[in-house]
């Protein structure tokens, strides 16, 4: 009989992380939420921290409650945010929470560097998209404010690689999490230190890169005694969540876009190489790392967040809809004629969300919704047509055709909007599976334990294992 082999995903989002425990016999796996916990952001001084020893703890708690079952566990992988880093002293002791990119303090520090470095200069040598929390914005903003934890710090680790060391005590730097910084030369895929040492920034705190699939190390014998586990093997996987969701697409060839459907939508193409030059610069486009040495070349787009705060708006008035019911509502007022852009400015934090799109649509001289179905449809209508202009974009870098979208994460489930942005973009939409980051995450822990051997064969697995629904254009 064939060995069963235990991977255990810890997947941390900005709000909330959760546990998730994959079983791989013959060929096929199963998944099983095993633990939930707040992952939020804290105010102190005016500076703003993830409490990474809180998440560390509840780490360690759901290491315990398996351990009570006598549940066995082949190895650990965890994926998280990007761009953010804690620090670790000479001794190895942490020294303090790490900052949290909602932070406030690199507001206006981008324009401070393209002093010294231009905005070309930087793109052209990291291909990321200009965005003030990038890590490297970060890092400059804490020298000039003289931060201690910088001043005192042997190394800086991200969070996916910070947590690993509080669980292992060993320092890596993975590549995919490591591709967010802006600090990364996307020829060498190592760090360019010479952009840091142009802004009088550290460059010695560091590490080398290295590529998902490393083992990072073994549980710290403390905590394995602890939780009642053997000394567990910790697996760098795609650090980076959406990496770790891209890696899960189940695409049957390379002739596909995503779509990773949340709060935020993140669309792009899977290519071998970056796509750096003036259109991609003058598109906003970056280039984040994938597995297999590949490269995201995607879009940030507001996803569902202007949905979120609009629902937000209308709870406050008493008026709660399920999701359900709003797929419902959407498709009741499918000719609600009027579009917004989604990524316009005036819907990046507005205090009132129903009015921002109001204002939006008088401005430009557009009928303004008369009821709730209204503006879901609006907004549902809005994306597809941002969804369409983008994927054209992409063709126009791709060296291949874009002959599906694979949607994945919690947008997947909206059988409303994966039809409509079919219908919008003219090819099939491919919906699912919704967990994408934690699967990629258990995947890539199989691929190190020799149960795959490339991505194909993960989303072949993936395919098999996941019901997706396709979604073809209405002509």
């Amino acid at each position: 009989m064939a060995a069963t082999h235990n991977f255990l995903a810890f997947d941390c989002g900005a709000t909330s992380g959760r546990a998730v425990l994959a079983s791989f016999k013959d060929g096929s796996f199963t998944m099983e939420e095993v633990y939930r916990f707040p992952s939020g952001i804290i105010e102190l001084g005016g500076k703003y921290y993830w409490d990474i020893l809180a998440i560390y703890g509840h780490f360690c708690n759901c290491l315990a409650d398996l351990g009570r079952k006598g549940v066995g566990i082949d190895s650990i992988g965890i994926d998280t945010w990007g761009v953010d880093f804690g620090f670790v002293a000479d001794d190895g002791s942490l020294l303090g929470n790490p900052r949290a990119y909602r932070d406030p303090y690199t507001d206006g520090i981008p324009e401070e560097v393209f002093k010294t470095i231009p905005r070309d200069e930087l793109y052209g040598a990291t291909g990321i998209q200009i965005l003030n929390f990038n890590s490297i914005f970060q890092l400059y903003a804490q020298t000039r404010e003289g931060f201690a934890p910088l001043r005192y710090a042997k190394h800086i680790l991200f969070v996916p690689d910070l947590l690993s060391y509080m669980l292992t005590g060993n320092k890596v730097c993975e590549y995919t999490i490591a591709s967010t910084s802006g600090m990364m030369d996307q020829s060498s895929r190592q760090f360019n230190k010479g952009l840091l040492e142009k802004l009088g920034v550290r460059s010695d705190v560091l590490l080398p890169i290295v590529q998902p699939g490393e083992k990072v190390g073994v549980l710290r014998k403390s905590i394995a005694d602890a939780c009642g586990l053997p000394q567990v093997p910790v697996i760098a996987v795609a650090g980076h969540d959406t990496a770790s969701a891209i890696a899960a697409v189940p695409a049957e060839d390379e002739h596909f876009a995503y779509l990773s459907s949340g709060t935020w939508s993140l669309m792009g193409i899977e290519t071998k190489a970056p796509v750096i030059n003036a259109e991609s610069t003058r598109l906003n486009f970056t280039n984040e790392g994938g597995i297999d040495g590949t490269t995201r070349f995607l879009k940030n787009i507001t996803g569902m967040w202007i949905l979120e705060q609009t629902r937000k708006v209308w709870k406050a008035k008493g008026r709660d809809y399920s999701y359900a019911e709003m797929e419902a509502m959407a498709r009741a007022e499918k000719g609600f004629a009027s579009r917004i852009d989604p990524d316009a400015p005036c819907f990046a934090a507005p205090a009132d969300m129903v009015e921002a799109i109001d204002t939006y649509l008088r401005e430009k001289g557009q009928a303004v919704p008369q009821n709730d179905a209204q503006y879901i449809s609006l907004i549902y209508h809005s994306l597809a047509d941002k969804y369409r202009d983008v994927v054209e974009m992409l063709r126009g870098f791709a060296d291949f055709s874009i002959d599906k979208l694979h949607v994945i994460g919690g947008g997947s489930a909206n059988d409303t909007m994966s039809q409509w942005t079919a219908d919008a973009l003219g090819i099939p939409v491919v919906a699912g599976p919704m967990e994408a980051t934690a699967i990629g995450n258990v995947m890539l822990q199989a691929r190190a334990a020799g149960l795959v051997k490339d991505r194909w064969e993960m989303r072949r697995m993936i395919a098999k294992a996941f019901s997706v629904k396709t979604f073809n254009p209405n002509k």
